[in-house]
């Protein structure tokens, strides 16, 4: 792939099964039996057994490593095995490396997984609180010192900036946290199920860092996502209809550093989003005109707002108003501030929902559904389709 020309990876993989453990704030289970768990789920849901598959990827951060959840798992040999760097940005990419193995035939049946107690154990939203010295961690010298010490802060300095540009208050982060509420209230998988929220609540909740709100922050969640990748041509023959991956891409912008980019040019956009919006139009010819659902990762809401607009579904400083409107079906199953925060991997599991028509909060006649992975950060992002 370049960020010059489109790539030719398009239609040769798709995703032919999900599964998911519960979503909780105390699981009561190990984080690897948590992942075993999901990666079965997905495999019974493709109609595969542990013997077919032969690659397996996940997050640098996560803490059951591939070869571990493959013997726990009853899988066998591997012959492609892959690790993604960056948080939640890495969310779409398991999915691409999958697919770039597949259609290479490095390997045939690979799944891509992610499991934490991300509540009951470490919380992230906690910030640091000890790293050991490395490269990438020396730009945090620049911030933590300052009292910028959680992602709640880091993300805040770039939602003042916007606000101030574009002559908004916070209010207008509400409509995200509004919409997401909304679907999850629907959603008996989320955990705020049955509980939406008005912009009044919005408004009304704590802050956590001016000016984010309490509902503009995602939640914390015990639990595992696991997404089962093979080529187009056996996906065709498998138990459900494949979600195909039209594109898929990774992105870095210039001057990018992990949430603390905050000396680029500008403040008010994310361009490592950019560089993936950019090789997703090209690879699929598509037209934000063509998407049917975008599920947006949204960790923080103004970094949502960002996105719509990285991704021109409409201008700069537009997205609260384009997101007010309904104009574009948002984060079906509630999100991570209603369903799950899972590293963004739920979400890539309703879009095969959507494509497959069989979501909670189905879209009639969604045939493309965008994915984006984690903000801020070096990031991913997914066009699956019903027809490639």
């Amino acid at each position: 792939m370049s960020v010059r020309r489109a790539d030719s990876l398009g239609g040769k993989a798709a995703i032919v099964g999900i599964g998911a453990t519960e979503f909780s704030k105390d699981s009561g289970r190990s984080e690897l039996k948590l992942a075993v768990e999901a990666v079965r789920a997905a495999l019974d849901d493709a109609g595969l057994t542990p013997d077919d598959v032969d690659g397996m990827v996940t997050f640098s951060m996560d803490t059951s490593p591939e070869i571990t959840v493959a013997q726990a798992a009853g899988i066998g040999e591997l012959s492609f095995f892959s690790r993604i760097h960056y948080g939640g940005g890495a969310a779409c990419a398991t999915v691409q490396q999958a697919a770039l193995a597949v259609a290479s035939g490095v390997a045939e049946v690979v799944v891509c997984y992610r499991a934490f107690n991300e509540r009951s154990g470490r919380r992230f939203g906690s910030g640091v609180q000890q790293r050991e010295p490395s490269a990438e961690g020396a730009a945090l010298g620049w911030s933590l010192p300052f009292g910028l010490l959680t992602p709640a802060s880091w993300v805040a300095m770039a939602a003042q900036r916007y606000l101030h540009a574009y002559g908004l208050t916070p209010e207008a982060f509400g409509h995200v946290a509004v919409v997401d509420r909304r679907h999850a209230a629907t959603n008996p998988a989320a955990y705020f199920y049955g509980r939406p929220i008005t912009l009044a609540e919005h408004a009304a909740s704590r802050w956590i860092v001016e000016p984010l709100r309490l509902l503009d922050c995602c939640q914390e969640t015990d639990g595992g996502q696991a997404i089962v990748v093979t080529t187009a041509e056996r996906a065709r023959d498998l138990r459900r209809p494949p979600a195909v991956i039209t594109a898929a891409a990774q992105g870095a912008g210039r001057r990018q550093e992990g949430m603390t980019s905050f000396y680029r040019d500008g403040l008010t956009g994310l361009p490592e989003m950019e560089v993936v919006a950019r090789q997703l139009w090209r690879t699929s010819g598509l037209t934000p005109a063509e998407i049917d659902v975008a599920i947006l990762y949204d960790h923080f809401t103004p970094f949502v707002l960002m996105q719509l607009e990285e991704f021109g579904f409409c201008g700069p400083g537009e997205a609260a108003d384009f997101v007010a409107a309904d104009a574009l079906a948002l984060n079906t199953h509630g999100g991570q501030l209603g369903e799950a925060y899972l590293h963004g991997m739920n979400g890539i599991a309703e879009a095969v929902r959507q494509v497959r028509g069989l979501a909670v909060n189905q879209i009639p006649g969604a045939g493309r559904v965008l994915v984006t992975a984690g903000t801020g950060v070096p990031t991913s992002g997914l066009v699956l389709s019903a027809d490639g």
